[in-house]
């Protein structure tokens, strides 16, 4: 188990400030589940609720959530949205287009749905059920998952994103409008960027986690490290970190968490074997991550809100002090997400 990753994941010692904080820290934080990213804010600040995240993706527009790394719904700072999509996402236009063709929409079919999709957000943000509205009048299939990889594909090009919430749904916009036009991208830099970023909210990590986590080629991954190997440190154990990062022990495990589906903990590494350990079919089912309790760094739990309460599944009994300390953790998970 390596505690310095703790700390680097914002769950261990100073918690951040803001959503915008987080989102610095671990460059991009998966958010195909809606609750799952809120949560993974929670759970690296405190006294926020789920309002002060919808306020920085709409009002603030400091946040925005939207396909970049292995094409996964990413949550980012809007500031660092035109570097990380310019070097993430070139690899994901051939899957794309395969995935629309098993779809049934053709190349020259989702041109014109793109074509649409851009037209449509022109006079302002639309949710997914209003474009599929619009592709579906110009006569492109948007059945099954044809409009989800529609979408993907008008993001890939780098014309739409998730902007604002409205009515409790996510609304796409067009980058230009919501962000202005992006500038040029230095691909070399942008990789030393990659490295540093990733390596401030996931190290000590190596070449191939860094890989895995943003979906790029191993040498992608190694030309970012070697241009910032002068700010870097090498471990004993084959993996690196940012120059100065004291080496900490078990006492900075974080306290018990409970943290939400597709929490960045789960995703940032080749293996999460130190944290799922033998739990690994029960925290992760087909693909999907499951919310899970966190104490003394191992998932210990599995959780769920039916009707509104937090319901626990522990893998084994708990200790008092773990039942007492995840109970004011459920307290806190209904606060934050409470709209009052």
């Amino acid at each position: 188990m390596i505690v310095e990753r703790f700390t680097a994941q914002l769950l261990a010692g100073p918690p951040a400030g803001r959503p915008e904080d987080v989102a610095e820290r671990l460059l991009a934080v998966q958010g195909q589940d809606s609750r799952g990213v809120r949560l993974a804010v929670r759970a690296r600040t405190s006294g926020l609720t789920v309002a002060d995240v919808d306020r920085a993706l709409t009002s603030d527009r400091s946040l925005l959530i939207t396909w970049v790394n292995r094409g996964t719904l990413h949550m980012m700072r809007s500031e660092d949205y035109p570097w990380l999509h310019a070097l993430t996402t070139p690899p994901l236009l051939r899957g794309n287009e395969r995935r629309l063709g098993q779809e049934g929409v053709s190349p020259e079919a989702a041109d014109r749905a793109v074509a649409v999709i851009e037209r449509s957000l022109s006079d302002g943000p639309l949710t997914r059920g209003q474009l599929r509205n619009r592709v579906d009048a110009a006569g492109v299939r948007t059945q099954g998952q044809a409009l989800v990889h529609l979408l993907v594909l008008a993001s890939l090009r780098g014309m739409i994103v998730r902007g604002p919430m409205i009515g409790g749904e996510h609304a796409y916009v067009l980058v230009r409008d919501w962000l202005g036009e992006p500038g040029p991208v230095d691909r070399d830099q942008a990789l030393a960027e990659l490295a540093r970023r990733y390596l401030a909210g996931h190290g000590p990590a190596d070449d191939r986690d860094l890989a895995q986590w943003a979906g790029l080629p191993l040498r992608d991954a190694r030309a970012g490290l070697k241009a910032i190997g002068n700010e870097l440190d090498q471990r004993g154990d084959g993996l690196v970190e940012l120059a100065g990062r004291p080496r900490l022990t078990a006492s900075y495990l974080p306290p018990p968490r409970l943290l939400g589906a597709f929490d960045p903990l789960l995703l940032g590494w080749r293996s999460r074997a130190p944290i799922v350990g033998a739990a690994k079919e029960l925290v992760t089912v087909n693909g999907l991550f499951r919310p899970f309790a966190l104490v003394e760094g191992r998932a210990v739990a599995t959780w769920s809100l039916p009707r509104g309460g937090v319901v626990l599944a522990p893998f084994a009994p708990l200790s008092p002090e773990t039942a007492a300390a995840l109970e004011a953790e459920v307290g806190d998970v209904l606060r934050f997400l409470s709209e009052n």
